[in-house]
């Protein structure tokens, strides 16, 4: 049988490879030096092109299931692996037929959960890494994605401003649907739960990991999390058209949750209306970005990302989702922004940067909303903060540095394991 490559972007490169040779005999010229997982498969990883790909053996039909399979989450903007190719027809020089293997790129900046671990993470890192695992757990379940064996050994981690953010690397056992049951997700989290406290056990037993650290624990909180997430993302929440300031604390929720809301779903009737919030997890700077090129305002990422959070309520409470976003941005600025600013005195105003101090009128309103249960106006909210609040921020501007991420890794250029399986 003829050496078939098929792959999405073809290198005549690849043919250069050893095919003829099973992985595990392949020479040690011809291969990267990646941090590996654990694996049930053989997996290999070479540079093609410039690129780094990795390579594993597996049965034909498993191969071209998964590299269907990877390809469909792309497309739904999952973060997953790359496929590349598959490569069957591959013999021996006697004709012994091989495993075809299948092609993934390589992952920039990542590590597989051993070789993360091996930092001695913090209890909190510990946390976030485990937090990061259930967000795209919730990613995938939100897309119809049933995974079928989660776990850290099938999952990357690269760091993301101060979090990790997790990529899936095996679709071998996953199945996509239009919409998932209860049952296929429950049964994804008893997979999850029962697979992680196995793995914080072996790395406490091979002295990674914390002894103080409960693996029990710690998987309560995967599922507490989880429910936390799907509920908040795919939870139904009716309310009078009286009570607009709704849609600004469930956009707050959401961001304890460590979600962006990427639209808002507002089906208005006679008395009510239904909001429904879908996830999205966006590049950095993307709201600093996204703010700028709508405004001109040049502010921090997390000023822009609340900033962009309050033209979104604007948006929906003027009713103008089917208008040029230029102007609908270009009216909260002259109508909500600057005017709210303007009533801050001059002698006032060096307390706080003029993004921060809208941020915290925000974060008030809320506040006050909350407390009396009736929709306070913004500008209201605002006249309470700057008599109540602001005299009393002299010091802010000169303030201490945020805290740093303890134990954060070291850029790992070249440190992947594209296509980990357990």
């Amino acid at each position: 049988m003829a050496l078939r490559i098929l792959a999405a972007r073809p290198s005549h490169q690849l043919l250069t490879l050893p095919w003829q040779l099973p992985l595990e005999q392949w020479p040690q010229e011809c291969q990267v030096a990646m941090a590996r997982g654990i694996s049930r498969h053989v997996v290999r990883f070479v540079r093609v092109d410039h690129q780094v790909y990795a390579a594993k053996e597996t049965r034909e039909s498993w191969a071209w299931r998964e590299y269907g399979l990877l390809r469909n989450l792309r497309r739904l903007g999952l973060p997953t692996v790359e496929p590349v190719g598959v490569v069957t027809g591959r013999q021996t020089a006697d004709g012994q037929e091989l495993e075809p293997c299948l092609l993934t790129r390589h992952l920039p900046h990542s590590l597989p959960y051993r070789a993360l671990f091996s930092q001695r993470l913090q209890q909190d890192t510990v946390r976030r890494v485990l937090d990061a695992l259930v967000v795209l757990l919730v990613r995938l379940h939100v897309e119809g994605f049933w995974w079928g064996d989660c776990s850290l050994s099938n999952t990357l981690f690269r760091r993301s401003a101060g979090e990790f953010a997790a990529y899936l690397v095996d679709a071998e056992t996953g199945e996509l649907h239009d919409r998932l049951t209860d049952g296929q997700r429950d049964h994804d989290l008893d997979l999850v739960t029962t697979n992680v406290f196995g793995e914080l056990l072996d790395l406490q037993a091979g002295g990674l990991l914390d002894e103080h650290l409960d693996p029990h624990e710690m998987v309560i909180r995967v599922r507490e999390r989880y429910d936390a997430l799907w509920d908040a993302l795919t939870g139904a929440e009716e309310f009078d058209t009286g009570e607009m300031w709704r849609i600004e604390q469930r956009g707050y929720a959401l961001h304890e949750l460590g979600f962006d809301r990427d639209g808002l779903d507002i089906v208005t009737d006679f008395d009510g209306a239904t909001v429904r919030i879908r996830p999205a997890v966006l590049e950095a700077g993307h709201h600093t970005r996204r703010l700028q090129g709508l405004t001109g305002l040049d502010v921090e990422e997390q000023q822009a990302r609340r900033l962009l959070n309050d033209l979104d309520a604007f948006t929906a409470a003027a009713d103008l989702q089917d208008e040029d976003p230029t102007i609908v941005a270009h009216r909260w600025l002259t109508e909500v922004y600057e005017p709210l600013l303007a009533l801050v005195p001059p002698k006032l105003r060096d307390r706080l940067e003029p993004a921060e101090l809208f941020h915290e009128v925000l974060e008030h309103r809320w506040y006050l909303s909350e407390r009396r249960g009736v929709e306070v106006d913004l500008f209201e909210a605002a006249r309470v903060y700057i008599d109540e609040v602001l005299p009393d921020r002299a010091q802010t501007l000169s303030g201490a540095l945020p805290g740093t991420l303890e134990n954060e890794l070291e850029p790992a250029l070249g440190t992947d394991d594209d296509l980990v399986d357990s």
